[in-house]
């Protein structure tokens, strides 16, 4: 039986391809839990400096498995039971991770598929893809951090537009209301977030790592806090052997040589 996600790496990148082609790569209990665990891995794994997330097939990602719900009795299903033990522990685990990750959004990423590809660093999507809230679709409320991004990304009234009426967002539209950093040629996906991967991958991974913390909080944050939260980043930034690189690079008019310290 194939499995149901695909991991590797090379050149410092850490590549998972969800691998349910068949059902549009939907989630399922089983998928949900190595993704996690393959996040962990390269959260702990030093030769890892960037992740590329990707979906195998004509699509990114179809949300929950809604085959595997058996709503056909009177028992009520009690869906906060996924969500604790599943949903949300990866999203906290992606929004944790001290390295940058990029998706590559092959094809329709919706439901719970299109918030994991939101909840990813950089987002870049073939044209031909599309991004479905489609949890009114179903009588249910967008969960995997959905309600928390996208009026972040979008403002509140294209968030509620999408989450109301579920209706599917084009990858250029997506790139243009700010959703994604960009929508590239089909043909031409991979390649561009392969190398954008391997760029952020050979980069100052720390920095990176504490950029992304600045950016979660700076939203609840007052000034104040954020100028706070500023200096103690630019502490530990500045004590990396990174910092050191990039300066001598800079003043011997050089590429610098990071090593991720």
């Amino acid at each position: 039986m194939p499995q149901p996600i695909l991991v590797a790496v090379e050149a410092g990148v850490q590549t998972i391809t969800l691998n349910r082609p068949e059902r549009l790569n939907a989630f399922n209990p089983e998928m949900l839990g190595l993704l996690r665990e393959a996040l962990a891995r390269a959260g702990d794994d030093g030769a890892v400096r960037a992740v590329l997330l990707t979906g195998a097939g004509r699509g990114f990602c179809a949300g929950q498995d809604l085959s595997e719900r058996d709503v056909g009795g009177d028992a009520a299903i009690d869906l906060s039971v996924t969500i604790e033990s599943l949903y949300n522990p990866l999203l906290r685990r992606m929004h944790a991770l001290p390295k940058p990750i990029v998706c590559a959004v092959n094809g329709v990423a919706a439901g719970a598929g299109a918030n994991v590809a939101l909840a990813c660093d950089l987002v870049l999507a073939a044209r031909s893809a599309s991004f479905i809230q489609a949890f009114a679709r179903i009588g249910l409320v967008p969960d995997s951090g959905g309600t928390w991004v996208l009026p972040r990304l979008v403002g509140r009234a294209r968030a509620a537009g999408l989450a109301l009426l579920g209706d599917k967002l084009a990858a250029e539209n997506a790139a243009s209301w700010g959703l994604i950093w960009k929508a590239v040629d089909d043909d031409k996906l991979m390649d561009e977030a392969g190398a954008l991967a391997r760029g952020l991958a050979a980069g100052p991974t720390r920095a990176y790592g504490l950029i992304k913390r600045a950016l979660d909080a700076a939203e609840n944050n007052t000034l104040d806090a954020q100028l706070e939260l500023e200096r103690d980043l630019q502490r530990k930034a500045g004590l990396t052997e990174d910092f050191r690189e990039g300066v001598a690079a800079f003043m011997e008019k050089r590429k610098p040589n990071f090593k991720g310290r």
